[in-house]
């Protein structure tokens, strides 16, 4: 590794493969966290030198104990701290000048806690920073590394988990020794398996960075309960993705967003926390999982088995019921049935017994022993129509399972096509369950299990295979003379643009802007009007009126000169009388834009991914239909093309029905100008455009209405 790594991945390195460690607070009372880490540590047969530290022990579990680190004559390459949060400090100090350069902070105590803690957290910080030590923690189950020439669990965990490909990095340490066993149970093992706490150091994306490299690492579990850099998260998960190959897992909990606070604009409402967050991490590639089971349900998949070429399975069963259940979940996860060749027929008629079903999905009939499994699956897999292989089996009495279990492990060792298998129950199923676990066939209680898996499997393939344009700064930004409007208003204290200086900010970055003005009387409207011309809409402006139509305050469609007089009373008397105690500073007169379909874009700062783009069908109903997409800046090209293919209502744009088809491609451009916008004006807080009149191929879009918070 390079001294560039090295400093990169915050001596993750000596962490995971330490040649000596000490365990700093251990002590002989079993049961205890501290006691507990160092017998796993030597039960587990770690490979390198172990040095307990106790001020009151003269030997631990057979082991010399040290009074103080400083006390150790040779050097040491980790930290285990499990003193108590009040005296860590000075233990960490000593470890500081003893030159222990790497360390897991196991105990609790600090950030989570609040007051106190807060303070003892910052101070091991400081201490760390001094003395150039690299920590996980505080307050967290430990590390965990399966590899046989260091074979380390640094942590409390019941038992050490089997070697395998897996990693998992898990903010919660509760959480983690409930994954153990479950992964225990299924025979699932991990390649690096690490609790970090209070990320008070050294954070996920460090530790994602650290097996990007990974040679024993295939595929990498994260679960989050905050995200503090989304930015920086969503740029790591693309380059391990990108370069390594390798797929990312998240749960992250706090879906939900009880208490929170209406926002003032239309996306603010909408750009829920987990809405947000959802769209961010699949943009960053990020496969989300709702739970544990679906987690690992989906990680099997692709660290078992080859990934999919493409989307068309088939079938292998002994009982049609469950063909068909597993032929509906395909199809509703967007998977293909394959259709088979005539070599393909023509085996399985030859080899199968008349009454079996030779067509997809393959009824192999519930009398069916290894041998027909072994035909079945073999000639599925070397159909050139065929991506990958569901086997599904249910006990019969003459059913041998465990026969065909092992037929199923060699029939898949000899094809680079991927297979997966459900045998359905539980007692009678789990000798055979029990043999595809140990010989890495991923397996499933249910075929809709096994279908959404295999999809997202297909899923990873393309987004590996997706070569996305970069972001694309577009010209003509005027980016001095929306930054002077901006500070203007925050320098008088406002907390909104009107809507007369929300358009200067979007035209100076070349949003397709109406003509427009601000009357300041009855007359002065009229004049404007004939300078502007019919059709043209008028829109109260005041700081204190946010939302101007509940307000009353807009009339569109006027169309003549002794329409402008009478709109202009019409909106100043509902607004009175909605908003008496609101400040009118004037009309605005604004040209009606052309017809076209109405969508709604938006900027909304979100404090886990910063910059965040709303799109969606537009219009009063906005918040009702919930019809939007949203990304986080910046946004290349290609991205922006599936934003906007993401909503629902995208056939209506497209020119479904025999309507006309829509001028995407200006909306795609007035997108690519607010990303940009996002980017360079981090005062605004919120933005609404809506609606943009999106007019016919060729013509254009136009800002109807503008809105900013700031």
């Amino acid at each position: 590794m390079s001294a560039a790594t090295k400093n990169l991945s915050k001596n993750l390195d000596t962490i995971f493969y330490p040649q000596s460690l000490a365990v700093i607070g251990a002590n002989n009372v079993a049961g205890t966290v501290p006691n507990d880490i160092l017998v796993n540590i030597l039960r587990d047969n770690y490979r390198g030198a172990v040095y307990p530290v106790s001020p009151r022990e003269q030997s631990i579990a057979g082991v010399k104990a040290y009074k103080y680190a400083i006390d150790i004559e040779d050097p040491i390459d980790l930290g285990i701290l499990v003193f108590q949060s009040s005296v860590c400090h000075l233990a960490l100090e000593q470890m500081g000048q003893k030159g222990i350069k790497a360390a897991i902070i196991v105990t609790a105590g600090f950030r989570e806690v609040g007051g106190k803690g807060l303070e003892r957290e910052a101070q091991i910080k400081e201490i760390a920073a001094k003395h150039g030590i690299s920590f996980i923690g505080p307050n967290c189950l430990g590390v965990i590394n399966t590899d046989p020439i260091c074979h380390l669990n640094a942590s409390f965990a019941r038992k050490m988990p089997e070697e395998g490909n897996i990693a998992f990095l898990s903010q919660s340490g509760a959480l983690c020794t409930a994954v153990l066993d479950y992964a225990q149970a299924k025979h699932i093992g991990f390649s690096k398996f690490v609790s970090f706490g209070n990320k008070a150091d050294i954070t996920e994306i460090d530790l994602m960075r650290y097996l990007k490299d990974d040679p024993k690492t295939k595929v990498i579990l994260l679960y989050l309960e905050e995200i503090t850099d989304g930015p920086g998260l969503m740029a790591m998960a693309r380059e391990i993705i990108s370069e390594a190959g390798k797929p990312v897992l998240m749960i992250k909990s706090g879906r939900t967003a009880e208490g929170a606070q209406a926002a003032a604009s239309h996306t603010g409402s909408l750009a829920g926390g987990d809405d947000v967050c959802d769209a961010a991490l699949r943009q960053a590639g990020i496969i989300r999982c709702g739970n544990i089971e679906e987690m690992f349900n989906t990680a099997i998949a692709l660290a078992y088995q080859p990934l999919p070429k493409g989307d068309r399975v088939a079938i292998v069963t002994n009982a049609g019921g469950p063909g068909v259940l597993a032929t509906d979940a395909a199809v509703s996860e967007g998977l293909a049935i394959a259709r088979f060749s005539e070599d393909t027929t023509k085996v399985l008629k030859k080899s199968l017994p008349n009454t079996a079903n030779i067509k997809n999905p393959v009824d192999v009939i519930g009398d069916a022993r290894a041998d027909r499994y072994n035909i079945a699956l073999s000639q599925a897999l070397k159909d050139d129509n065929v991506d990958g292989v569901f086997v599904i089996l249910t006990p019969q009495s003459m059913t041998d399972i465990e026969n065909i279990a092992q037929e199923i492990c060699m029939v898949a060792g000899q094809s680079e096509k991927p297979l997966y298998a459900s045998f359905m129950g539980e007692a009678d199923v789990a000798v055979g369950i029990d043999l595809l676990q140990r010989r890495s066939i991923p397996h499933y209680q249910l075929p809709e299990s096994m279908c959404r898996s295999f999809a997202k499997a297909h899923y990873f393939k393309e987004l590996f295979e997706r070569n996305a344009d970069p972001p694309v700064v577009p010209k003509g930004l005027n980016k001095a003379a929306a930054l002077k409007v901006l500070d203007e208003a925050s320098a008088a204290g406002n907390s909104h643009l009107p809507e007369a200086e929300a358009l200067k900010v979007l035209s100076a970055y070349g949003l397709p802007v109406l003509d427009h003005a601000v009357a300041g009387s009855k007359q002065e409207a009229v004049e404007l009007s004939r300078k502007i011309g019919f059709p043209l809409a008028m829109k109260i402006v005041s700081k204190e009126v946010i939302h101007k139509s509940d307000a009353g305050g807009v009339r569109v469609g006027i169309s003549a000169e002794k329409e402008v007089g009478k709109a202009y009373d019409s909106i100043l008397k509902n607004v009175k009388a909605k908003q008496p105690e609101a400040k009118v500073d004037g009309i605005l007169i604004e040209k009606m834009a052309p017809d076209g379909e109405e969508v709604i874009l938006g900027i909304k700062r979100d404090p886990s991914f910063g910059a965040v783009l709303m799109f969606g069908l537009g219009g009063i109903f906005v918040e009702v239909l919930k019809d939007v997409a949203f990304r986080v800046a910046p946004l290349g090209p290609d991205e922006i093309d599936r934003m906007i293919h993401e909503i629902r209502a995208y056939p209506l744009l497209a020119g479904a029905r025999g309507r006309t088809p829509k001028d995407v491609s200006s909306l795609a451009e007035a997108l690519a100008r607010l990303s940009q916008l996002a980017l360079d004006c981090p005062q605004i807080e919120e933005l609404d455009i809506n609606p943009l009149i999106v007019s016919d191929e060729g013509q254009g879009c136009h800002v109807a209405d503008a809105r900013i918070m700031i």
